[in-house]
C-alpha cells in the first residue's frame, strides 16, 4: 500500500516505524529537513521538505496514485486543510487526520465529504485517556484490549506467586474454570540477561511466576481471570480510588477531568510545575480534583501529599526522563502501582520488567486505530502488543463455502501458520455496522444476544463470525489475511 504520512513528530515517527516493518511504500512530509534524515537513515522510507497544505509538496509526494493519507502534523488546522485538499485535488481514497479538538466528531457535515472530508478522526491523547481507563478498571492488568465492541478482552497481566492457578498447567486451568470463556494465548517468560521469551501455550505449557500471561476472554469474565493469576485469595482487587496524576498537559488534564467528573468514585489530585497552566487546570477541570503546583521528582512534595496511600500514580508529562523517575520515585515511597508515560522505544525497552508496573507508549495506544486501514479483508480491530512485535487482530468471516477458504470448515481444518491460534470467536453480531461501533448495551431485549465461543478444534466456523487471533510475530499477518479473504465471486 501506498502511503504519505504529514508530519515527522512523536505520532508520525511512531506510525512510519510501524507501517514500514510491513512492507508498505511510505512517503513522510515535513518543514524539517534534518528531522526528515534522520527517519530516512533509520526506515526505509522517502522524506518530501515542505508544507503538507501546499498541492506541490503533496505531488511531489506521489499523492497522485497514493492509497491512504495519515495527516498527524502538529496543528489541527493543518491536518484538516491537508485531507480536504487531497480530496479535491488528488482524489486520495482514504484520508485520516489527527485533531485534538473534540468539537469534530460531532460534526458530521464539518468532517464530512462536503467539509473537510476526513474518514477518520484520531487522538491520540483520547486514545491513551480510554486505555488508561481500562487499566483503571482493571489494576491487576498489564494491558487491556477490546474486541467485537467490548464484548470480548485481551488482558495481559504478570504471574504472581501464591495465586491460584500459577504453578499449575493450563489444562488443569480449563478444568478448574470450565464454565468461563476463556483462553490462554501467549506467554513471555523472563530468562536472566535476555529478553523475555515467548512460550506458545499448549494443555501442557505451567504457568510460571513472573510470567506475563495474555488471556482471550468475554468480558464479564476478565475480573476472574486477572485474580486467578495475580492475587493469592482469588477475589477480584480492590478498586482503585487514591490517584495522583504528575503532569497537567493535554492527557493529564483529559484523564483528570474524566475522572473528576464520577462524583464520589475517585481522589484524584494532578501535579503541575508551571504556575500559570495550574491556574487553567484550576478553571477547567471538577472542584473536586485538587491542583498543585510543585515539582512531580520532589520527593518532600510526593510525601507531604500521601503518596504511600495511592492505590496509582500515573506520570503523564512530556518529558520521559521525569515520567521514569517520579514514577521509580513513587513507588519506592510506597504507591502500589505506578504508570510511566514513554515516548522512546529505547526507553521503554530499559523499564520492562522494572519497578515500573507499566511502561506506556502513546503511539502503542493508537496504532491499532490506523493499522485497521491498513489491513487487507474485513478486519474490524487492530491491536499493536509487545512494542510492535506482536499483534492481536480481529478479522470477521464473510462469504459462503464456495467463496471462502474457512466457511464451514473445522478450526482443526484451517492452515493457519505455526504458532497462530483462534484465541476466540463472537457469534450473532449486528452485520449493519463494525464491530468497534456495537455498544452491548444497546442491543434490543427481544433479539438474540451475540456468544463468546472459545472454539476447539471441531468447532466450524460460520458467515459473520468475528475471529479473534494473537499473533506473536507481526509477519504472519499476510498469511491470517489471506487466509480469510473471499474470492472474486462474493459480493
Amino acid at each position: 500500500m501506498k502511503i504519505i504520512i504529514l508530519g515527522a513528530g512523536r505520532v508520525g515517527q511512531s506510525v512510519a516505524d510501524s507501517l514500514v516493518s510491513e512492507r508498505n511504500d511510505i512517503t513522510v512530509i515535513d518543514t524539517d529537513a534534518a528531522r526528515l534524515r534522520d527517519l530516512e537513515s533509520r526506515f526505509d522510507l522517502r522524506g518530501v521538505v515542505g508544507s503538507g497544505i501546499e498541492p506541490t509538496v503533496l505531488a511531489e509526494a506521489g499523492a497522485h496514485d497514493t492509497d491512504l493519507l495519515i495527516a498527524c502534523a502538529a496543528q489541527d488546522e493543518t491536518n484538516l486543510v491537508c485531507c480536504k485538499i487531497a480530496q479535491l485535488m488528488f482524489n486520495i481514497p482514504t484520508r485520516i487526520a489527527r485533531v485534538r479538538s473534540t468539537g469534530f466528531k460531532a460534526e458530521e457535515r464539518l468532517v464530512g465529504p462536503e467539509g473537510f472530508a476526513v474518514d477518520r478522526i484520531i487522538c491520540p491523547e483520547e486514545s491513551l485517556t480510554r486505555y488508561i481507563g481500562k487499566l483503571i478498571d482493571y489494576p491487576e492488568a498489564m494491558q487491556v484490549r477490546e474486541f467485537a465492541g467490548g464484548r470480548a478482552c485481551l488482558v495481559s497481566v504478570r504471574a504472581r506467586q501464591g495465586a491460584p492457578m500459577v504453578s499449575h498447567t493450563i489444562a488443569e486451568l480449563r478444568e478448574s474454570n470450565p464454565e468461563v470463556a476463556m483462553r490462554l494465548v501467549a506467554i513471555y517468560r523472563r530468562f536472566p540477561d535476555e529478553p523475555d521469551r515467548f512460550v506458545a501455550c499448549s494443555g501442557e505449557t505451567r504457568i510460571e511466576p513472573g510470567d506475563e500471561v495474555f488471556v482471550l476472554a468475554a468480558q464479564e469474565n476478565i475480573a476472574h481471570v486477572l485474580s486467578t493469576l495475580h492475587r493469592r485469595d482469588a477475589r477480584a482487587a480492590p478498586p482503585v480510588r487514591r490517584i495522583m496524576i504528575a503532569g497537567g498537559g493535554h492527557v493529564g488534564l483529559r484523564l483528570a477531568h474524566q475522572l473528576g467528573l464520577q462524583a464520589g468514585r475517585f481522589h484524584v489530585k494532578i501535579i503541575e510545575e508551571d504556575p500559570q497552566r495550574c491556574v487553567e487546570l484550576a478553571s477547567q477541570l471538577p472542584p473536586d480534583v485538587m491542583v498543585l503546583q510543585g515539582d512531580t521528582t520532589d520527593e518532600d512534595l510526593l510525601g507531604d501529599e500521601g503518596v504511600e496511600e495511592l492505590d496509582l500514580f500515573l506520570a503523564l508529562t512530556d518529558d520521559d526522563e521525569d515520567n521514569i523517575m517520579s514514577s521509580l520515585l513513587a513507588k519506592r515511597m510506597g504507591a502500589t502501582r505506578v504508570l510511566a508515560l514513554i515516548n522512546r522505544r529505547s526507553y521503554a525497552d530499559l523499564m520492562h520488567g522494572t519497578e515500573i508496573d507499566i511502561a506506556l507508549s502513546p503511539a502503542q495506544a493508537m496504532l491499532g486505530e490506523l493499522l485497521a486501514y491498513v489491513r487487507q479483508g474485513d478486519v474490524q480491530a487492530v491491536h499493536s502488543l509487545r512494542r510492535g512485535v506482536a499483534e492481536a487482530l480481529e478479522i470477521v468471516v464473510r462469504g459462503d463455502r464456495k467463496s471462502s477458504r474457512v466457511v464451514g470448515r473445522k478450526v482443526s481444518e484451517l492452515p493457519l501458520p505455526r504458532d497462530v491460534h483462534i484465541g476466540l470467536i463472537v457469534r450473532g453480531l449486528p452485520d449493519a455496522q463494525p464491530s468497534g461501533a456495537v455498544d452491548a448495551n444497546d442491543a434490543s431485549a427481544a433479539a438474540p444476544q451475540p456468544e463468546v465461543i472459545i472454539p476447539r478444534s471441531s468447532t466450524v466456523l460460520e458467515s459473520n463470525d468475528h475471529v479473534v487471533f494473537f499473533l506473536p510475530h507481526k509477519r504472519l499477518v499476510r498469511e491470517v489475511e489471506k487466509l480469510f479473504r473471499v474470492s472474486a465471486t462474493f459480493f
